[in-house]
């Protein structure tokens, strides 16, 4: 379940996806798969060889990549997406949902490789 973004953010990174650019949208979420996540960042690109290679700066697999329709995707978590909001200067991301507190104690990540 998405919540605490509005349709105009949204909007932009649709837009951005479809563009080839990378676009990156923070929100909350709530996954039973990721206990004490409370938020994901979606790192977006429609040119799909370019996310590979952006997700491999992050140790990042090909399988974990969300194919949705027009919008393929990496789901980011934890550390990884603290550390991606950081490098891409997305500070006000990592203020406006508190990241710096929540992230690195609370998030625990189920073994991706299963």
């Amino acid at each position: 379940m998405a919540f605490g973004i509005d349709r105009e953010e949204l909007r932009k990174w649709k837009l951005s996806v479809r563009s080839g650019d990378m676009a990156f949208l923070t929100h909350y979420w709530l996954d039973d798969r990721f206990p004490g996540c409370k938020t994901v960042t979606k790192a977006g690109c429609v040119n799909v060889e370019k996310l590979m290679e952006w997700g491999k700066t992050y140790g990042l697999k090909p399988e974990w990549i969300d194919y949705k329709p027009g919008y393929p995707h990496f789901d980011l978590f934890g550390n990884v997406e603290l550390q991606v909001l950081h490098d891409e200067g997305l500070e006000e991301q990592i203020a406006r949902f508190n990241l710096l507190e929540t992230q690195e104690t609370d998030c625990q990540i189920v073994s991706l490789d299963d």
